[in-house]
């Protein structure tokens, strides 16, 4: 059951191929599985999930299920491995991994020292201000 556990690791933690395009590559699991790598031939061989191995993951979450929401979470986590393999298997080995479709820009406008409020127009606005500091109710008493 560990082999498939680090099967499904692999699997849901993707890292790049360690070969090259068009080469067979091979998955490495990176931090998840240490060391382990998995053939792209066996990836949709992942999307099966049994309940054991949830029942599983579960301890290992430190996660108490019922069995109705093991039974549950057995399909759920099913359909989403089974939606991770169609998108590896429509990814292209020549294409650069990417986070975001459209290449992000700062669309932050550039720090410019403008005039700001007076110490002594900021304390008018204050309920109450007493040698250039606002007052406030004391919360910790004095030792």
């Amino acid at each position: 059951m560990e082999d498939d556990l680090r099967g499904v690791a692999a699997h849901v933690c993707p890292a790049p191929a360690t070969e090259g395009p068009g080469t067979g590559a091979r998955i490495d699991a990176g931090a998840a599985g240490e060391g382990l790598s998995v053939p792209r031939s066996k990836l949709a061989d992942m999307s099966r999930i049994s309940r054991d191995q949830v029942d599983h993951l579960a301890m290992l979450a430190r996660i108490d299920l019922t069995d109705d929401e093991s039974e549950q979470l057995t399909g759920d986590l099913a359909v989403i491995l089974d939606s991770l393999a169609q998108i590896r298997e429509a990814a292209a080995d020549d294409v650069p991994a990417m986070s975001h479709p459209q290449p992000l820009v700062n669309v932050m406008r550039p720090d410019e020292v403008r005039p700001g409020l007076s110490s002594q127009e900021v304390l008018e606005g204050a309920p109450a201000a007493e040698d250039q500091r606002f007052v406030v109710p004391r919360i910790l008493a004095e030792d």
